[in-house]
């Protein structure tokens, strides 16, 4: 279960992350709301899978889902550049998290 709370805690912090562009630099109220939000809900469920896993992994995935998610978000949502080198960082990166879950006992 603790594997589960920490993809959701990873899938709000991309909310927050992207959540971040629509603030505005926090002059939106609405945006901001959200944004803050999830960023507290992405906390406390990085906190709670914590419990159950090493630090390090539990830290290494809930970064990498959100980088993975943000990454790909910015692509669609915000109409930021897609190029080969973007791509295989993204693999690369998608890489590490399964490797991370395969090593870890739990």
């Amino acid at each position: 279960m603790a594997w589960v709370i920490l993809v959701i805690a990873g899938l709000f912090e991309v909310g927050w992350a992207i959540g971040l562009k629509y603030t505005e630099g926090f002059t939106r109220l609405w945006p901001t709301v959200g944004t803050v939000l999830a960023m507290i809900i992405s906390l406390g469920l990085l906190g709670i899978a914590m419990r159950s896993l090493p630090v390090g992994t539990a830290y290494a995935i809930w970064v990498g889902v959100g980088a993975v998610g943000t990454v790909l978000l910015g692509i669609v949502l915000l109409g930021e550049p897609t190029n080969a080198g973007r791509l295989i960082s993204v693999a690369l990166i998608i890489t590490g998290i399964v490797g991370l879950k395969l090593a870890t006992p739990a």
